[in-house]
């Protein structure tokens, strides 16, 4: 429990930014807003757990539509989430459906000390801060203090009710709606996730001419990869197809024969614990974005946890397997066996001509990286926070939120640099990157093409602009010098030596820690540097931990991931509820800093 911090109230900072979407043009202030309860979102376009608190909070605005405004701040982790325009089409990829505020300076951000994304902050209808949380899971616990909250300024009469800010923008209108993934059929014929009119199509090979759709709203939604699953495999379970439907976070079959639509795995519920799997149709998954076919099973990128997983089929479902293969949940970049590695939302996933290993796009690290039996293996990328447009050696090539991968004939991978608008060959012969093509509008995914004459050439998804693309491999590919970009925020002053680092959880009213089977916390700490963490690293419970900061260090990054499960107090059966977030912090040391470091999961 925090006690004490916010003795006394704080007002609310005015919400400032580049500009306002889904406002009609209205710029729009708290105080026009006073009278209502108003939630902040602190989001970025890249970061799934951002995604996954955007569904969550649907059902909480449907519930209190005159109480409750719901303000989504964007505050860009990427270069390429500060465009206005890459801004634009995320708000509407993502079916926003309330005013966002545009701000690629990270104003508002400062003005609300953040330190991650998501970040949610409840403002009361007098215009005080009364709760601030991180992380995802809180959408019952949000319903629930809106509805305290509009009960007591009900009862005080500051309580004002109306209609909320939010215009539509005019629906769009085409073909494809922010396509994701693509796999190529034995005739020449392509297999595309439609993903923003969750549905899958197939087109013809001039790439426009649709021959068919499956699903839509209902069957799928926001589905991302597909995979063509081997002709014997695919004899034995009855289908061809694997759809990885992400915002079902569930996997699902297609027979191309009579277009049936099976779920292969997957409750239907987010994943929200740290599990090593079980029966397919019973077992959470997390926003299953990739798919690829290794060793007999499926490889299933779960990007909502940092993880791979393998699916193990069976021609009945209910017989079919989940097992995590690699990641602990921890979001970061560090390699080796899978039970200790860590990711960062895996998205793009192919295997290798020699079918030994599969190639990983793993976004959030920006970086290229192998999983075989030995383990996982970086091949681009340095690090949580580190991007660019860099080609040359490997070891110092940059990446920008890359999403998919494709092995080339000559023993080469292209990768889909979505971030960067480009696609990348990364040879492991000469251990060099290099850029094949640019100027594409965040091109997810590519598969190769052997055209008549006898050349191979990629089809490429170019997100942004709603189409499949042909992508010619040059012979000669150039090599881009350009410049390392770190995500930029303001860090946070700590003292050298002994510091307690506390992170902050009031459950919500009508739910306590559940304690049922034994202590319901967990806290990871790790450092960037490591040398800067003298004491208190590693994996245990509490919601506290003595830490011990490098004095001869002047700055670094802390990590802290941390877990919370609650229950509720009445109830037979009372429901569960996971609390969870991941936190990249940068520091400065200063020995005359504060040698206390809280951080909100959620502090009221």
């Amino acid at each position: 429990m925090r006690t004490d911090v916010r003795a006394v109230r704080v007002r609310a900072p005015e919400l400032r930014g580049r500009r306002w979407l889904n406002t009609g043009g209205h710029d729009l202030t708290l105080a026009e807003l006073r009278g209502r309860v108003v939630l902040i979102d602190f989001w970025t376009f890249c970061c799934v757990n951002c995604l996954h608190v955007l569904d969550e909070l649907r059902p909480v605005e449907e519930r209190f539509p005159e109480e409750l405004v719901v303000i989504g701040v964007h505050s860009p982790k990427f270069e390429h989430e500060g465009d206005p325009a890459a801004v634009e089409a995320a708000v509407e990829r993502y079916a926003v459906g309330h005013a966002v505020l545009d701000d690629p300076d990270l104003v508002t951000w400062q003005a609300y000390t953040a330190r991650a994304w998501p970040t949610l902050v409840v403002v009361d209808p007098e215009g005080y801060i009364v709760a601030s949380m991180s992380g995802e899971g809180h959408g019952p616990g949000i319903a629930g203090l809106v509805e305290e909250l509009v009960t007591v300024h009900a009862a005080k009469g500051t309580l004002r009710r109306g209609n909320a800010p939010y215009a539509p923008p005019p629906p769009p209108a085409s073909a494809l709606r922010f396509p994701g993934k693509v796999a190529i059929l034995p005739d020449g014929s392509f297999v595309v996730s439609d993903t923003a009119h969750h549905q899958v199509v197939q087109l013809e090979p001039d790439l426009a001419t649709e021959r068919r759709r499956w699903g839509g709203a209902g069957e799928f939604d926001e589905p991302q990869g597909v995979l063509l699953l081997p002709t014997d495999t695919a004899a034995e379970v009855g289908y061809d197809l694997l759809v990885a439907d992400s915002v079902n976070h569930q996997v699902k079959g297609i027979s191309l024969s009579d277009n049936d639509i099976r779920l292969v795995a997957g409750s239907g519920a987010p994943l929200r614990r740290r599990e090593a799997g079980g029966p397919a149709l019973e077992q959470d998954l997390s926003t299953p974005w990739d798919l690829a076919w290794w060793d007999g099973r499926v490889v299933v990128a779960m990007a909502g946890i940092h993880q791979l997983w393998g699916l193990t089929l069976d021609p009945d479902p209910a017989r079919g397997r989940l097992e995590v293969l690699a990641g602990t949940t921890q979001e970061g970049l560090r390699d080796g066996p899978g039970e200790s590695a860590w990711l960062a939302q895996p998205s793009g996933l192919a295997t290798s001509g020699d079918g030994r290993r599969v190639w990983v796009a793993d976004s959030e690290t920006s970086a290229l990286r192998t999983w075989s039996a030995e383990g996982l293996t970086t091949q681009v990328g340095t690090g949580l926070f580190d991007f660019g447009h860099r080609d040359g050696p490997a070891g110092e090539a940059l990446l920008q939120h890359p999403l998919g991968v494709v092995p080339l004939p000559d023993g080469s991978v292209a990768v889909c640099d979505t971030y960067n608008g480009a696609i990348r060959r990364f040879d492991p012969a000469t251990n060099r990157v290099s850029t094949l093509a640019g100027g594409l509008a965040e091109p997810s995914d590519a598969v190769v093409e052997w055209a008549d004459d006898g050349t191979a050439r990629l089809v490429v998804v170019e997100s942004a602009a709603h189409r499949l693309v042909r992508v010619a491999m040059p012979a000669d590919a150039q090599e881009v010098v350009g410049r390392a970009r770190q995500t930029q925020r303001p860090p946070t002053t700590i003292a050298s030596g002994p510091v307690e680092l506390v992170v902050a959880f009031d459950p919500p009213t009508g739910q306590k820690l559940d304690d049922r089977w034994g202590d319901p916390t967990r806290l990871v700490v790790s450092a960037s540097p490591p040398e800067l963490l003298l004491a208190g690293a590693g994996d245990g419970a509490g919601l506290t931990r003595p830490l011990t900061l490098a004095t001869g260090i002047p700055a670094g990054t802390l990590h802290v991931s941390v877990q919370a499960a609650a229950c509720d107090i009445d109830g037979e059966n009372p429901a569960c509820h996971l609390f969870q977030q991941d936190w990249g912090i940068p520091v400065i040391i200063d020995a005359a800093a504060p040698d206390r470091f809280v951080l909100d999961l959620r502090g009221t």
